[in-house]
């Protein structure tokens, strides 16, 4: 890494061993979001970490992003989840934004303005060009209807970008992205939902009953939404990949240092080649994760398109993730099954991984087509 990422890597790593470390179990436990850490992670200036200078970031790009995201989710992956929103959201506005939208990316640099994406339905998930909420035109403005599902950060939401078709034509063609106020009349936010792990999120249901949006409440072009949600994508699966990665590193070092204190038939359970074996594919596959994930991140900086690499790299990082968090618990015997012990809570939280930003089969139907178009 460069000296800039070093130190980036330094300063997310000290805010979340000294701050978020000690705050994640409550976190847990209680399953509330944590306005103080959110607004700690923008005052160190990480929500624009990806963000060019000129648009108020750092311009550490991709690989930055990525840099940061293992440091906080070694220590929670709900907040490092909650990171991931703005730093998306920024970029997203940055790139396809008007004027209007793009004055509020100053506000959401701040952690003043708090920002989420809503695309997933009820009935719709990784059929992204089969969603059913409608906007249709009233005069200059637009009117919407429809339920969006697992809206992250939705309870708590200031300014929500909804996909919703916007024309007649089926599929993909007639999508389009609208940006609305938190506070519009008819955005109603369901309850926080109950979810296996990952607390803290305020994820909710989202029905949008009559939501009424000015003529420029519009991100980028009219009905060509989806080609800006797929691109987006492929940068959210870095992130994701690298917060599976900081996980399974957490994972890995409580294991390694469980295996030495825990002492059986009389000495350190470290001694067995058992433990051992678990321990040395760990470290291995965490460090291909870790190669994966930074190739991607590089590459996209480098403006390379990424469809491929950050499908392999998330289908990669989170089995792997999801393999290893396992291991490191049945390390940990029945204490694993603890919540006295972090690992219990990481084997909880990594396994949205293997689900969010498109499961991992159809990263496996992405990276075969693109293998197909490669050889062709």
């Amino acid at each position: 890494m460069t000296e800039s990422e070093t130190a980036l890597r330094d300063t997310a790593r000290r805010f979340a061993e000294k701050e978020i470390l000690p705050r994640a179990a409550a976190i847990d436990r209680e399953d509330r979001f944590d306005r103080g850490l959110y607004k700690g992670l923008a005052e160190l200036g990480l929500f624009g970490v990806a963000l060019d200078e000129e648009a108020g970031g750092s311009g550490m790009g991709a690989i930055g992003a990525c840099i940061a995201m293992e440091e906080l989710a070694r220590c929670s992956g709900a907040v490092a989840n909650a990171f991931a929103i703005p730093v998306e959201a920024v970029l997203f506005l940055h790139q396809h934004g008007n004027a209007r939208h793009r004055a509020l990316i100053p506000g959401i640099l701040a952690g003043d303005i708090i920002p989420a994406t809503a695309v997933t339905e009820p009935d719709h998930g990784s059929d992204v060009a089969g969603l059913r909420t409608t906007a249709r035109r009233d005069g200059e403005g637009w009117v919407l209807n429809g339920t969006k599902a697992w809206v992250t950060l939705g309870g708590v939401v200031d300014a929500l970008m909804v996909f919703a078709r916007s024309g007649t034509e089926g599929g993909h063609k007639a999508i389009s992205c609208f940006l609305l106020d938190g506070g519009s009349p008819g955005l109603i936010r369901g309850k926080n939902e109950e979810l296996l792990g990952m607390h803290g999120l305020e994820d909710c249901m989202i029905t949008l009953d009559g939501v009424r949006a000015p003529a420029d409440a519009v991100v980028g072009p009219e009905n060509g939404a989806f080609k800006m949600a797929m691109g987006n994508f492929n940068f959210s699966r870095l992130m994701m990949s690298a917060m599976a990665l900081g996980m399974a590193q957490a994972a890995f070092e409580d294991a390694v240092a469980y295996a030495k204190s825990r002492k059986q038939f009389g000495g350190p359970i470290i001694g067995f080649q058992a433990v051992q074996f678990m321990l040395a594919d760990m470290s291995t596959d965490i460090a291909a994760a870790r190669l994966l994930i930074h190739h991607a991140a590089r590459l996209c900086d480098a403006g390379h398109a990424i469809a491929k690499e950050a499908a392999q790299a998330k289908l990669f990082t989170t089995d792997m993730a999801m393999k290893h968090v396992s291991n490191a618990l049945q390390i940990h015997g029945g204490n694993g099954y603890s919540r006295e012990y972090r690992i219990e809570r990481l084997f909880r939280d990594v396994r949205l991984a293997q689900i969010y930003e498109g499961t991992n089969q159809i990263q496996r139907l992405i990276i075969a087509r693109q293998v197909e178009k490669d050889m062709a």
